[in-house]
């Protein structure tokens, strides 16, 4: 990982920097394709669910739950046992199925009008607003609150994962060392209004096809010359 730079130290990149960037990633991966698929609620269990485990046992542990507790009510009524049961392969299923039903019974509480397992109001509420509503429920982070509101229904915000942070700070694109409250106000700030799902898949693909937290294949990076990181690297 690149080395922590102060806060008074740190320059946000110039929007003609972020473009060049944007563009060669482009040239690599393309521009992705998926459309906002209207199911704020199912994003968000989702994105529980991909904690700490691969895409594969993820959709695994979705589609049991989808199987045997077809409504999302079943599942805020059901045993937290019996989620934890149906979710077991996507890991740490106590946790994650504790955290769900959670979820979900805090959602109904405070879903304002009365909604009660409903998110489809964030659709047309100010993105800050429905930020604000995801991320005071249990165990939600501003990660998974920009994935239900990008990936779901289109909303200017970006996930800044792992992969995404670690790209976004070996590129200096976002500050090294910076906290993760920071990394998504910052990616928010310099993604252009519209590309906030093509700047989101197309940094997390580099850094995993390419520049790995570990040995990152910096020798074929079609982003080394505009990479401090690698610059830094080089020879070693």
């Amino acid at each position: 990982m690149s080395a922590a730079v102060a806060r008074s130290a740190w320059r946000a990149p110039a929007a003609a920097r972020v473009g060049r960037i944007r563009e060669r990633l482009r040239d690599v991966y393309g521009v992705p394709c998926a459309p906002p698929h209207g199911d704020p609620l199912a994003e968000l269990v989702l994105t529980v669910l991909s904690q700490s485990t691969n895409d594969r046992n993820r959709d695994v542990a979705f589609l049991r739950l989808r199987e045997r507790l077809p409504t999302w009510e079943a599942v805020r009524d059901a045993p937290v046992a019996e989620v934890e049961e149906a979710i077991r392969p996507g890991g740490i299923s106590k946790v994650k199925s504790a955290r769900i039903v959670a979820i979900l019974a805090a959602i109904e509480a405070a879903n304002p009008g009365g909604e009660g397992l409903d998110l489809g109001w964030m659709r047309d509420a100010p993105v800050e607003a429905s930020r604000a509503f995801l991320v005071a429920l249990p165990g939600v982070g501003r990660k998974t609150a920009a994935c239900v509101l990008l990936f779901a229904l289109g909303l200017r915000d970006v996930p800044v994962d792992t992969h995404v942070s670690r790209v976004g700070m070996r590129l200096h694109l976002l500050r090294p060392g910076a906290p993760f409250e920071e990394l998504h106000d910052a990616m928010l700030a310099l993604t252009p209004p519209g590309a906030e799902l093509e700047l989101h898949i197309n940094l997390l693909r580099h850094g995993r096809r390419t520049c790995h937290a570990q040995r990152p294949a910096c020798g074929g990076c079609a982003l080394r010359r505009m990479c401090p990181y690698a610059r830094g690297t080089a020879g070693t």
